[in-house]
């Protein structure tokens, strides 16, 4: 403005031929103001108006003319200056006064700041609930009008922005982004924050955080500070306004709607007509974003004006150091060089800290230094590091760059051998520098309780001995190398410990009716002695012993008749073998032995015999006359062995039977014999008289499948020779006989007919070749009787062993013949002797099912054969399938076989002769085949080897991916297919069972859920080790109610599981988020859905709107049980409702997006929590509205009302609080846990231990523990001792070296405890002692 009646105004030149000036009066003017027009050439930018007025205000418009075309106006405002004396205003476009949407266009251009001067601009932005999700949508829009007028870049001008409301935070630095599509990009994905209105607290934040170099703020850079907020601050603005201002910040105050003016006044800089904007509601935003440019377009030229001047003037020759070098680079340290930086330096500040978080180190140095070494690094860590020239009045920018420590050596060489049952060798090569080892090993377990236990080594053992191992099982042997607290890269090895050794070779002699003498190979080494079990096959009642280290046993008092099974175990300390089984069948009941015939007369005669058993109780004997004639019985009893037959009638053949009667009233089979009593004696001269005689007891002995073997008594000088006849009583054979001399008493009749009734003769011939009396016994050959009881054991994956009873008719041997059932192959056929019952069939197919046949061999032929079935292992792979499927690969995974040596692997195509092939180590289980056809089949086959033997072919068949396509023109933007994404460092070391619950109402829609279904997959796939050892996880989707997708223990890989995350189908349904929350506590939380004792349980909630039951009863529960519960929201949920589901504090467990497109903002921070939660080595608690670290220790020592009555000792009774529960310890009562369901990373170093007692009047005098840790065997670890004798309180644990340590407290104020009321007891490691009466 040049005068009262004179102003003038600037514009920017277009290509068009002049432009049009217009001047309006407002409708407030005086009346008859009127429109004047002035054409100016379009060389000139500014216009003078002549009959300017002070009094009036004006709107003015300007128009580019080109021919008779014109462009729409762009207007603005002018306000004389009486006009503003009356009453200063900021920029407040009335409603009456808002200019139509299309009024600051020029030709659809905005304006851009088109200045050489750069600036760092921060934007500070309310965040808070009343603006509202739609509103902050246009606050988007506004900032990206106002990024676009700027030339945005790293070494242009740069823009950060932080939102506040009830706490601020930085959405990005000014050094964030390099570019303005970047910062676009970003603003366009600006989340909502939500919360209170705090302006005060977010302007000092800005001052800390923001304009500083290591933010990316520049020296000798204007610096714009733009605030734009719709309510008053809830906290004092002014103190931190002025703060900012006097650093050297321009403040710019845009006021929204309910905005106060006056603290936008005291906010900005001056003058107010410059720096404070106000409009009427978000959507008329838009009308000051050019005149806000404008200004910040000039305010930075004057600023970057003063400060050049100022340089000028002052002169300082300040700039950064360069060359940045870093060498001498070790596990703990690096140096650090640069070349000097111009001017006066007083000193040089090095900044390094880690990249992957960590707390900021600092270094500094003399101005006349140009190197540092930084040391106590940790290992294997990218270090940042900034250098800054530090001058008298000023800091230069940094010099950045990056350095990686080395990684600590590792142990190389692990070896493990020397494997027994219970220990194994482990050996390493040592490494130089080291200031010990660690060695740890655990049984490798299904529930995922491993019980490590760790050892630590000098520097010069590199062996050790592991022992009490538990046999049959793999150990994981883990070794570090130690420089002094820190330790390198593990390296690791496994081997299975052998199993403990059964005995072998089962072997059955001497079986009788009532007993077997059993007997096998003993174990190898250890045994303490064996267990023996036997039962018979009715399975009632199964008889057990121990015996020492013997070989063989009798069994006694068995059933005749019976099949028998036996089990042998061998006995060891550390517990008891695998069975060695077999069985045998006990025989029939004997019958007497050898009976026979004497002192026979006319009317009599004597028949005795053996006893057969110990166990006869009872004899039944019974006699006829052979050829027919009434039978006579009678009972003896079992001690006797004779009886004498009388009454008889001379000269007739008796046929006497015998049969013997058991203790349990079975009977034998009945032996016969045959006798004639004597005849009248005959004259052979007038003179001479000779008895005719029967030979006496004759016996048929020796039985075999084709003879039989005869033999008699008779003393008697007259016989000559004795005729022997035998016929078949089936009389198929012809009647036969032969002669024996008089002085032979023993005949074999042979050959016989096999199981065949014979009826033998025997008749004396006397000198005179007259007969004597015949006497005849009844006889039977042998059947070819077929073994029995044919039995399979010791199956293998190349052999297995048969073995059978013999039979009771002797045996020339056994023949064997095997052969495939359901696979090609030849008859295999063996044979052994009649001594041998078992045999072990070798090298036979794996996986394979045989026929088996045994048969007796016999002079005479074969017996029927002996038939069973037996299987050999299968040695092969089970599980086999591909995954990852490429154009040019696909990989294949499958269940290792636990006694594998070797795998082979091969590929081949199905169209062609390509074909790779590799052998892996016998503990891999996954391979991925490359410089694949696209669109091709391949069959995969996995053979597996052990020793020498090779298993059958197990093969998957599978096709290529296509190859992708070359759009002729650029194809549309699509999803990159899935890929495992890396673990995050920070979920390294996670143990947790974690549950996503989705919500899959009506209102997600198909698409959504899509999006929540990548954004499992992403967040997942950030996780590291998943199943038993590590992350647990479950996802259940809810609607009308909730449906467990799958459960914690469905998954123990991170493939499998991510492939199940993309099977997850959308639902559909209501919200009900209660009900479903209240379904993951008791459907998938438990045992049986896999959750696990002693690992943090976490909840993560997503929905997009309010729940239509109640989610805070159960939500409330679970928090006070210590769950953790994140939730997050986008869309329509309700914030409130979020809050009142999660854990608190709410700004670490609730998140909240506008929508799905905008979840990925939330998602590195989410995954960053849970996983810091399931690394937690201590429970979570609710406590006074916050959840933290801990945990009530009556809930988890079980003195809960549910729980107590299950422990000794305890009882419930009425205590002094009536709305807490009181329990009774009484004198011997020890209420124990297991460490690791409540420390199970151990007690860490810093802990409190708080309880709230009262001594009763009966409370035992001698010390006791309040609280302790104990070892396996019951000895004190750490411990607070009350003594109520000696009023003193002791605190007790062993120190880094192992020596005990204990430390009492007595005085005044301890003893209080020890009378009165309840008492506080606080005890805080390593902090001293506290307590509250």
């Amino acid at each position: 403005m040049k005068n009262k009646d004179q102003t003038s105004v600037s514009l920017t030149p277009a290509f068009l031929s002049t432009y049009v000036f217009l001047s309006l009066s407002l409708t407030f003017c005086v009346t008859g103001g009127h429109q004047k027009e002035i054409r100016v050439p379009k060389s000139d930018t500014k216009v003078v108006i002549t009959d300017y007025s002070s009094t009036k205000d004006y709107i003015i418009s300007v128009i580019t003319v080109s021919g008779s075309q014109q462009s729409r106006p762009l207007q603005g405002r002018h306000k004389g200056e009486n006009a503003r004396a009356e009453e200063t205003q900021p920029q407040r476009l009335k409603e009456s006064a808002v200019p139509p949407e299309d009024a600051n266009e020029i030709s659809g251009d905005a304006f851009v700041c088109h200045t050489e001067a750069i600036a760092d601009i921060m934007i500070l932005v309310d965040g808070s609930w009343s603006i509202g999700r739609i509103n902050f949508r246009l606050v988007r829009t506004f900032l990206e009008n106002l990024v676009n007028a700027f030339d945005v870049g790293i070494d242009k001008t740069r823009i950060g922005l932080a939102q506040y409301s009830g706490d601020p935070r930085i959405e990005w630095h000014l050094n964030a982004f390099t570019t303005k599509d970047a910062v676009i990009d970003a603003v366009k994905n600006l989340p909502y924050k939500g919360g209170n209105t705090l302006t005060g607290l977010a302007l000092t934040y800005i001052l800390e955080n923001c304009f500083k170099p290591e933010s990316g703020a520049r020296i000798g850079v204007p610096k714009i500070g733009i605030l734009i907020t719709d309510g008053k601050s809830q906290d004092d603005v002014i103190p931190p306004a002025e703060s900012l201002r006097a650093t050297g910040v321009e403040l710019f105050a845009i006021g929204v709607k309910n905005a106060d003016e006056n603290e936008l006044h005291s906010i900005a800089s001056e003058p107010d007509e410059s720096h404070v904007y106000n409009v009427a509601d978000f959507s008329a935003m838009s009308s000051i974003v050019e005149g806000l440019t404008r200004t910040v377009c000039k305010q930075v030229e004057l600023q970057d004006h003063d400060i050049k001047q100022k340089q000028t003037l002052e002169k300082p020759e300040i700039g950064a150091p360069f060359n940045l070098v870093t060498s001498e680079v070790t596990p703990r340290s690096f140096r650090v060089t640069w070349s000097h930086a111009p001017g006066s330096v007083e000193k040089y500040r090095v900044i390094y800290y880690p990249t992957q978080g960590g707390e900021p180190q600092e270094a500094v140095v003399d101005g006349s230094e140009n190197s540092v070494m930084l040391q106590h690094l940790s290992s294997q860590t990218v270090y940042q590091l900034a250098v800054f020239a530090v001058y008298a009045s000023a800091a230069s920018e940094a010099l950045r760059g990056l350095e990686t420590t080395l990684a600590f050596p590792t142990v190389t060489g692990l070896k493990l051998f020397d494997v027994t049952h219970s220990s194994m060798r482990a050996e390493w090569d040592s490494v130089d520098g080291v200031s010990g080892y660690m060695l740890l090993y655990a049984p490798l377990t299904e529930d995922g309780d491993s019980d490590e236990k760790e050892v630590r080594l000098s520097d010069s053992v590199t062996e050790l001995e592991l022992e009490g191992l538990i046999p049959d099982t793999e150990y994981t042997v883990t070794v570090y190398a130690m420089y002094g607290e820190e330790a390198s890269d593990p390296v690791t090895n496994q081997k299975t410990t052998l199993p403990l050794s059964p005995p072998s070779n089962l072997q059955f002699s001497d079986i009788t009716h009532n007993s077997a003498h059993i007997s096998w190979d003993p174990a190898p080494r250890g045994v303490k002695g064996y267990r023996i079990m036997w039962v018979k096959t009715d399975g009632l009642i199964t008889e057990e012993v121990e015996i020492g280290p013997v070989s063989s046993y009798d069994l006694s008092e068995l059933t005749s008749l019976m099949e028998y099974s036996v089990a042998i175990f061998a006995l060891y300390d550390e517990g008891q073998s695998e069975p060695l089984t077999d069985g045998f069948t006990t025989t029939p009941v004997p019958g007497p032995l050898n009976l026979r015939s004497s002192d026979i007369g006319t009317d009599s005669f004597q028949v005795s015999w053996d006893h057969s058993a110990n166990d006869i109780v009872l004899y039944r004997l019974s006699w006829a006359p052979f050829t027919g004639g009434d039978t006579k019985d009678v009972i003896i009893k079992g001690m006797d062995d004779r009886y004498v037959l009388t009454n008889l009638s001379p000269s007739t053949e008796y046929e006497v039977m015998l049969t013997a009667i058991f203790k349990d009233e079975t009977e034998s089979d009945t032996i016969s014999v045959i006798e004639t009593t004597l005849s009248e004696t005959t004259t052979i001269a007038t003179t001479t008289t000779v008895a005719r005689q029967a030979v006496r007891n004759l016996q048929l002995s020796d039985e075999t499948t084709q003879s039989l073997e005869a033999s008699w008594e008779l003393e008697d000088p007259h016989v000559e020779s004795y005729r022997v006849s035998y016929a078949d009583l089936r009389g198929n054979h012809k009647e036969e006989s032969l002669l024996v001399p008089g002085g032979q008493r023993r005949a074999a009749l042979q050959p016989l007919l096999s199981d065949t009734q014979y009826k033998v003769t025997v008749t004396p011939v006397y000198t005179d070749g007259q007969d004597g009396i015949s006497v005849s016994a009844l006889g039977a050959t042998l059947p070819l009787l077929s073994p029995s009881n044919l039995r399979v054991s010791e199956e293998w994956y190349s052999h297995f062993r048969v073995t059978w009873d013999p039979p009771q008719s002797p045996t020339v041997g056994y023949r064997i013949i095997y052969q495939p059932i359901y696979v090609p192959g030849v008859v295999l056929e063996t044979s052994v002797g009649a001594e041998v019952n078992s045999i072990l069939l070798p090298n036979l197919l794996s996986g394979t099912e045989y026929n088996v046949q045994v048969t007796a061999s016999y002079p005479t032929g074969q017996s029927e054969p002996l038939l069973a079935t037996a299987k050999t292992l299968f040695l092969g792979i089970s599980g086999l399938s591909t995954y990852q499927m490429r154009p040019n690969s696909m990989c294949v995974q499958w269940q290792p076989l636990p006694h594998a040596a070797l795998y082979r692997v091969s590929i081949q195509s199905t169209l062609n002769d390509q074909r790779q092939e590799v052998s892996l180590g016998g503990r891999a289980s996954r391979h991925c085949f490359y410089d694949l056809t696209p669109s091709s089949q391949y069959q995969i086959t996995v053979h597996t080897q052990m020793m020498e033997i090779e298993g059958p072919a197990v093969s998957v068949t599978d096709m290529t991916l296509p190859a992708p396509t070359q759009a002729l023109t650029e194809p549309p933007a699509t999803d990159p297919p899935p890929t495992i994404p890396p673990a995050k460092e920070v979920c390294k070391e996670a143990k947790a069972d974690l549950v996503f619950l989705v919500d899959g109402s009506w209102s997600i829609g198909d698409d959504n859920f899509l999006k929540i279904t990548r954004f499992l997959y992403s967040t997942m796939g950030s996780l590291d080790l998943i199943g038993s050892d590590g992350i647990q996880v479950a996802i259940a989707q809810f609607s009308d109610d909730a449906r467990t997708e799958f459960q914690l223990s469905s998954y123990s890989n991170k493939e499998a599981l991510l492939e199940a995350i993309q099977l997850i189908r959308y639902k559909g349904g209501n919200t009900k988020t209660g009900r479903a929350i209240k379904h993951v506590r008791e459907s998938i939380f438990t045992p049986e859905g896999g959750a696990r004792r002693g690992v943090p349980k976490v909840l993560v909630v997503l929905t997009d709107g309010r729940s239509q039951d109640d989610v805070n009863k159960v939500s409330k529960e679970m928090q006070m049980e210590g769950y953790i519960i994140f939730a997050t929201g986008f869309a329509d949920a309700d914030y409130g409702e979020l809050v009142n589901i999660a854990s608190k504090p709410s700004d670490r467990h609730v998140f909240f997006v506008d929508d799905l497109d905008a979840v990925k903002k939330i998602e590195e921070q989410l995954i960053t929590f849970v996983c810091e939660a399931a690394t937690a080595t201590c429970p979570s608690v609710l406590m006074s509205g916050n959840t933290m670290a801990g945990f009530r220790m009556m809930d988890k020592f079980g003195l809960v009302e549910k729980e107590y009555s299950t422990i000794p000792g305890v009882s419930l009774e009425p205590g002094s609080f009536n709305s807490f529960p009181c329990y009774r310890l009484r004198r011997d009562a020890l209420v124990s846990q297991p460490t690791k369901y409540l420390h199970p990373e151990g007690l860490p170093s810093d802990y409190t231990i708080s309880m709230m007692l009262r001594l009763l009047p009966d409370t035992p005098q001698e010390p006791f523990a309040l609280w302790e840790i104990i070892n396996k065997d019951n000895e004190p670890l750490v411990g607070l001792i009350l003594d109520n004798s000696g009023k003193t309180l002791t605190f007790f644990n062993y120190d880094y070296k192992g020596d005990f340590q204990a430390v009492a407290f007595e005085g005044t104020k301890i003893k209080k405890i020890f009378h009165g009321s309840f008492h506080k007891v606080s005890l805080s490691h390593p902090h001293p002692l506290h307590w509250f009466s």
